[in-house]
């Protein structure tokens, strides 16, 4: 027997969240078993627990878009019992059961083996959030920084403060979007150079093409804000989209892309290539400090997903959260 936590939907459709016991006969059939110990919370998992499961198709369902663990059983030969490994994307934790489990088992394809210099717990600090963070910033050194500061929207969730920790890091200066002042310290400590209020950012285009401010960016807002953002960026410079918490519309024009070349890298996290999530992985073991990396983490067991998930909806959780499926 182990713990999950699993949703389930009455016959009126209302969704309710609880941790239960399980056996393994229960889980999906794949080839990879692996006991896992850390999964985090993201934006999807709110979702997927929260009233009306949009994500979710079908029911019971065991949420938690990544995790890491060890391997406990295996029918390929790329993975065997006892190798530590890391999952994100595949959309597990929406239409495959995920990492608010003791168990999972998935399919060998979706795994990446965990790199020297980091541990399950660690990589769970960075998790989904902190993978695509390191894919934009390696989609915009692809793609070449220019000289301005490069600006971080959403600075203060969990894709925008890894995101200003590698970037600073790295020895770019970085200007942090946020629309709570009392985050300012806690963008400095990750290394932001400059703060920059939500409000600054949120006003409606009236021209669109503005002083050439920013030498790269990474957006994790979308909407407005993003159309807003295009207009400021150097010549040649890119932005690496992640989110769509403003929205999926753009109100822009084409002019920054034809008159000022600027890239709009779409960054999807979910259906990796085996050798860029590698590749990630890997920088992430290297160019991420852990120490600021610590400064993120909130602790959290299964038993407190079910609030985590109502609060993370509400914009209301700061950071990367951990949780320690093994605890409580």
């Amino acid at each position: 027997m182990f713990k999950a936590l699993v949703v389930n939907k009455d016959e009126d459709g209302k969704t309710s969240a609880a941790v239960e016991e399980m056996t393994l006969d229960q889980l999906p059939q794949a080839e990879v078993t692996v006991a896992v110990e850390y999964s985090t919370v993201n934006y999807k998992d709110g979702l997927c627990i929260g009233p009306g499961g949009g994500l979710v198709r079908n029911y019971p369902h065991v949420p938690g878009i990544d995790f890491a663990g060890t391997v406990e059983a295996s029918d390929d030969d790329r993975y065997k019992p006892g190798d530590k490994v890391v999952l994100t994307g595949w959309r597990v934790g929406e239409a495959h059961w995920g990492g608010y489990s003791q168990k999972a088992r998935v399919k060998a394809d979706w795994l990446v083996p965990l790199p020297a210099g980091l541990d399950t717990r660690q990589a769970m600090a960075v998790g989904t959030a902190g993978f695509t963070a390191m894919l934009s910033v390696m989609a915009l050194e692809d793609h070449g920084i220019k000289a301005g500061p490069v600006l971080v929207t959403g600075a203060a969730g969990g894709v925008g403060s890894v995101a200003t920790a590698i970037l600073a890091h790295l020895g770019y200066k970085v200007a942090a979007v946020t629309g709570r002042p009392e985050t300012e310290g806690y963008l400095r400590d990750l290394g932001a150079s400059q703060i920059v209020a939500r409000e600054e950012l949120n006003e409606t285009v009236k021209r669109p093409l503005e002083g050439e401010t920013w030498g790269g960016c990474v957006d994790a807002v979308g909407g407005a804000m993003l159309a807003r953002v295009l207009g400021q960026m150097e010549y040649g410079a890119s932005v690496a989209a992640v989110g769509l918490a403003g929205g999926a519309g753009l109100p822009a024009t084409v002019i920054p892309f034809l008159l000022r070349g600027v890239n709009l890298l779409g960054i999807d996290s979910v259906m990796q290539p085996y050798d860029n999530r590698l590749r990630a992985w890997e920088r992430i073991a290297t160019d991420l400090p852990m120490e600021k990396l610590e400064a993120m983490v909130r602790p959290a067991t299964l038993a407190d997903l079910p609030q985590l998930g109502a609060d993370i909806l509400k914009g209301q959780v700061q950071g990367r959260v951990v949780v320690d499926v093994n605890a409580g």
